[in-house]
């Protein structure tokens, strides 16, 4: 016998063997069994599922010498002259070479003719979509109304191109594609058919390649078992097609996580010298990270896989995070799309790996955006605790303390030695307070009032520690050191409130009150809603009650423009209803004289024309 292919040799012939397509199998079963048999039938779907194979089918189950029934015998003249293609009542016409209205003419001539030696006159029209929009009307009124003893079978993969008074005459059926574990155990039986050994690897590559048709599985199979031989591997299939295998794809995708850039391109290099495409190395790329997503996602399943998930790098698995994964996909995915169109496509793979070596370092929009919001939260909320450390404090607080600045000349200063200073002695060169900060540790062996911090400004301490310590005011050289150390200070609680007084003018002291003047109204509004918080720190920081006022400073104004603008300026805004936004600072008597020096001036000037006339009358 002359060789035939798997796809024609494995086609189905009974309902029970189409694969993956269940519930059109029981629809017509029940439906022949019942008695229900339609009139026009609409097989849509995907190439490779089984639609034309259905059709046969259902033309042998209703002309089946024992039928009609849901399980032809495939012995009978009928179902073998249907199943070779012979048989004169089963007709089937390729709808992409009969598109015409003569086409469709030729249809309804011959229906009127009984079927010869069967019971049904079959029509199987495959590709309907190719039709004529005038065929497909020439066919509308034999489709809805056709003889009893006619029926036709539709079959298309684009139903959207099937015009809609078609869909509504026939009884649509929609295939589907086959999972890729059946496709693998038609393979493998297959295989078993011709006594070929087949690994359940190289079969699930071949069965994910097929994309869920069975016809383009058998003709893949059919060329890997070519150069196979007796048994199919991965490996044998990786070398003739130029595949690159996990493996590979797991050493070069270390070096990118492991951002060694140069070491990844030189096995580039090694993969495209030995045979293998671009398009395909960039496939198997996209492939093999699909994978990883999965399995960081925690699939396992082999037949998503293609293989078993122990087989990829843990190393590149704990390098990347699944919004690091998404993008190296995201750019491999990318490049595909640009290749087609690029100057040079290794350049262009060249460079995605590139990028892929520091793939590490990226943040997603989503971690800038979250890092950005927790940094301004604290930036916004401030410190609202008061300058006393509470007891829920960490271990390790903090002391401020502020020691004023001695004057040079004090005798005592001079004759203190530098071994006798003490740690925290201020600067004599400094012109500001000294401020020193000491972290002070927290022993649970100390008596309660050893545990709390002291604060001291200036030497004043607050009230809260101990009512025998003695209150001494800060001293300040102006009013400028102590403005510029009490925003300095009010900067680090709060950065709004350090920023508002940064706008205010001079500190005035007087007894129990500092105040400054802003020239916004909402300034002195945003100040004055924090005044209570101000007045509390200037009243710690210099050891009274202070309260803090703003003043809105008043801006002094001149005359209105309107009194000082001329009297015929004045006529004009009465007349057109209108306003004066400016005018020269110059008055009606200094406009008149300028206007009275120009027409002098005017009238002083000789015209040329007149000097010539005069001129030629002396000469003559």
């Amino acid at each position: 016998m002359s060789y035939e292919v798997t796809a024609t040799r494995r086609r189905p012939q009974a309902f029970e063997a189409l694969a993956g397509q269940e519930f059109v199998a029981e629809t017509l079963k029940n439906a022949i069994q019942s008695q229900k048999i339609a009139h026009a039938y609409l097989f849509s779907g995907p190439r490779g599922c089984g639609k034309t194979s259905t059709a046969r089918i259902l033309a042998k189950a209703l002309n089946c010498a024992n039928g009609p029934t849901a399980t032809p015998c495939g012995q009978c003249q009928q179902c073998l002259e249907i199943t070779k293609g012979t048989s004169t009542d089963v007709i089937e016409i390729d709808g992409a070479s009969n598109t015409s209205v003569n086409d469709v003419r030729q249809i309804k001539d011959e229906i009127l003719f009984p079927p010869q030696g069967s019971r049904y006159k079959i029509y199987i029209i495959d590709e309907v979509h190719m039709l004529s929009t005038s065929a497909f009307n020439a066919l509308l009124k034999t489709i809805e109304e056709p003889p009893a003893y006619c029926i036709f079978i539709f079959a298309t993969t684009e139903l959207q191109k099937v015009p809609a008074t078609i869909k509504s005459r026939c009884q649509q059926f929609n295939f589907r594609l086959v999972p890729i574990e059946r496709v693998k155990q038609l393979l493998a039986e297959a295989a078993a058919e011709i006594n070929i050994k087949a690994d359940d690897e190289a079969l699930y590559w071949v069965a994910r390649e097929s994309t869920g048709s069975v016809r383009d599985a058998y003709t893949l199979f059919d060329q890997v078992a070519a150069f196979s031989g007796d048994h199919i591997t991965y490996d044998k299939i990786r070398d003739k097609l130029g595949l690159v295998g996990v493996d590979r794809l797991n050493a070069i995708f270390e070096d990118a996580a492991q951002n060694k850039c140069q070491d990844a391109l030189l096995k580039i290099d090694e993969f495209l010298q030995n045979g293998v495409s671009i398009e395909q190395f960039i496939v198997n790329c996209t492939d093999y990270l699909r994978s990883l997503l999965l399995i960081r996602a925690g699939i396992t399943k082999e037949a998503l896989l293609g293989q078993s998930y122990d087989r990829y790098s843990q190393t590149v698995l704990k390098a990347w995070n699944p919004v690091q994964l998404e993008r190296a996909l995201s750019i491999l995915l990318q490049l595909y799309r640009d290749i087609r169109y690029s100057l040079s496509p290794r350049y262009e793979l060249e460079l995605a790996f590139s990028r892929l070596s520091w793939l590490s370092q990226y943040v997603s929009p989503a971690e800038v955006k979250k890092a950005v919001d927790e940094a301004k939260s604290l930036l916004m909320q401030g410190t609202s605790t008061t300058l006393s450390t509470p007891a829920s404090a960490p271990q390790a607080r903090r002391q401020f303390i502020s020691i004023p600045q001695s004057e040079p000349s004090q005798p005592a200063l001079q004759q203190t030695s530098a071994s006798q200073a003490p740690a925290n002695a201020p600067n004599p060169a400094n012109p500001y307070l000294n401020r020193v900060v000491t972290d002070v540790p927290r022993s649970d062996e100390a008596s309660p009032q050893a545990q709390t911090p002291s604060f001291s400004y200036g030497g004043a301490v607050p009230p809260q520690q101990t009512a025998a310590a003695p209150v001494q005011p800060a001293q300040f050289s102006s009013d400028s050191d102590f403005r510029n150390l009490a925003i300095k200070e009010l900067s680090v609680r709060d950065p709004m409130i350090g920023s508002s007084l940064l706008q205010t003018g001079d500190w005035i002291r007087s007894s129990g009150s500092v105040t400054t003047q802003v020239s916004s109204s909402f300034l002195k509004m945003q100040l004055d809603s924090h005044s209570a918080n101000i007045s509390n720190f200037l009243s710690e920081l210099l050891g009274e009650k202070i309260r803090f006022e703003v003043v809105l400073k008043q801006i002094v104004q001149g005359p209105p423009v309107e009194e000082t603008a001329p009297s015929s300026v004045k006529i004009l805004c009465d007349v057109f209803k209108g306003s004066i936004t400016g005018h020269s600072k110059k008055t009606e008597q200094e406009m008149a004289a300028e206007k009275t020096k120009k027409a002098e001036d005017s009238q002083n000037q000789t015209p040329p024309h007149a000097s010539e006339d005069e001129n030629d009358d002396e000469s003559e």
